[in-house]
């Protein structure tokens, strides 16, 4: 999983912004801080970026920035925990999860009604997969788990959902900040899932 990388001057230049939107949107943390990455060239030291990130972060501010003011962009692509609480009948209600995947979701994790970013993150992972027909119950169940199991991780993390089948058996993973990873030959990755994207975009749909 190891990233292509953009220099600043490529990167001012391919998105048509300035020095000064790339700093600003940087001290309003719209790009995170380990996004600038300094690295030794045969002229120096010079920033560079990891590339499909933040060409896909740029978009999403020029494209969003006429609707939301840049703290609200702040706060949705924040992956802190934020203030977050609805219950699993407000979030039917604003189709972040259908009513037939929330059963299901409650039947196995067995909370309560109330929904923390936590528990909606979950829910919309679950909703998002089993919707796309990547993954089927089974494997929905196990992916559950593992976020289950590591809550604690996934709220700071840069982590993603990796799920692979070998011989018609599954398997799922949690990655953290993870650069590059191999698999047995013969594993096919059947999703690959970044959280910090689907905390974005969970957010979007909830703002």
């Amino acid at each position: 999983m190891s990233e292509e990388l953009i220099s600043k001057k490529d990167l001012l230049d391919m998105a048509g912004i300035s020095y000064g939107q790339l700093y600003r949107w940087k001290r309003k943390d719209l790009i995170p801080e380990d996004w600038f990455i300094r690295k030794s060239t045969f002229t120096g030291q010079e920033t560079f970026f990891p590339k499909e990130k933040i060409l896909e972060r740029i978009d999403k501010i020029q494209t969003m920035k006429e609707n939301l003011s840049l703290d609200e962009l702040a706060d949705m692509f924040s992956p802190n925990v934020t203030e977050l609480h609805f219950t699993n009948e407000e979030l039917v209600k604003r189709n972040i999860v259908s009513g037939a995947v929330m059963n299901v979701y409650l039947e196995n994790e067995k909370g309560g009604s109330h929904f923390d970013f936590s528990r909606i993150l979950e829910v919309f992972v679950l909703e998002k997969l089993l919707q796309s027909g990547q993954i089927n119950l089974d494997e929905g169940k196990m992916l559950l788990q593992v976020l289950k199991d590591h809550r604690g991780l996934i709220k700071q993390k840069n982590g993603e959902i990796v799920l692979t089948r070998k011989l018609g058996v599954s398997s799922c993973f949690l990655f953290i900040n993870a650069e590059e990873v191999k698999f047995e030959q013969g594993t096919k990755v059947v999703v690959q899932l970044s959280l910090v994207k689907s905390m974005e975009e969970m957010k979007a749909n909830l703002l």
